[in-house]
């Protein structure tokens, strides 16, 4: 019977001693969040699926507009705006690659009015240690691929997110410190402007 007891007291303390799993923030804080997030700046690392890390500044105005500008040696730039993702290569004398936003997870979370309490949109909402995880896709077009938002809590902040492409290629961006509600010049969301400027060159 002590030894019983003994073993009863260990396992007890083995569960005490584990560390805290912290409950999902809500969806509807999370909408909240995201929502107020109008403008934002700061510097980002970049995961992508052959293994290759880069990173950059990341500039984001929703609805609609986010540029991503890669660091030496990579030195490309991505920009959204006008409905369009353009991929600008330094290496390239040819105009920029587009595609069309509205095809990119990352539209999810630059669209206008952001509700990730809809059902059909949020196909996964996690509480990952401290953590919190939501996966989501277009509810109209789940082919387009899922973009996967961690958020810490008090105060709630994005952290990274890890977009699943159409190929199934997977691309993690992890967010240093940033700053929100500045003003943004809009030179740095027009991708017609850019495309000239680089071509007068």
């Amino acid at each position: 019977m002590k030894k019983l007891r003994m073993t009863l007291m260990a396992l007890a303390a083995s569960f005490i001693a584990l560390p805290a799993v912290a409950a999902e923030i809500p969806l509807s804080r999370l909408s909240a969040y995201l929502n107020g997030l109008t403008t934002a700046q700061g510097d980002f690392r970049q995961i992508n699926t052959d293994g290759s890390v880069s990173g950059g500044r990341l500039y984001i105005q929703r609805p609609g507009r986010a540029r991503f500008e890669y660091a030496a040696p990579n030195d490309a730039l991505v920009m959204a705006g006008g409905g369009q993702v353009a991929v600008f290569d330094p290496k390239s004398n040819q105009p920029p690659e587009q595609y069309p936003l509205a095809r990119t997870p990352l539209n999810l979370i630059l669209a206008r009015n952001i509700n990730l309490d809809d059902a059909r949109m949020v196909v996964g909402h996690m509480a990952e240690g401290d953590m919190t995880a939501v996966v989501a896709q277009d509810p109209e077009h789940p082919e387009y691929g899922t973009i996967r938002l961690v958020f810490a809590d008090n105060p709630v902040r994005l952290r990274k997110w890890v977009i699943t492409d159409e190929a199934g290629g997977i691309t993690t961006v992890e967010l240093g410190a940033f700053e929100t509600g500045m003003k943004l010049a809009p030179s740095l969301f027009n991708i017609v402007l850019e495309a000239r400027n680089r071509a007068g060159d």
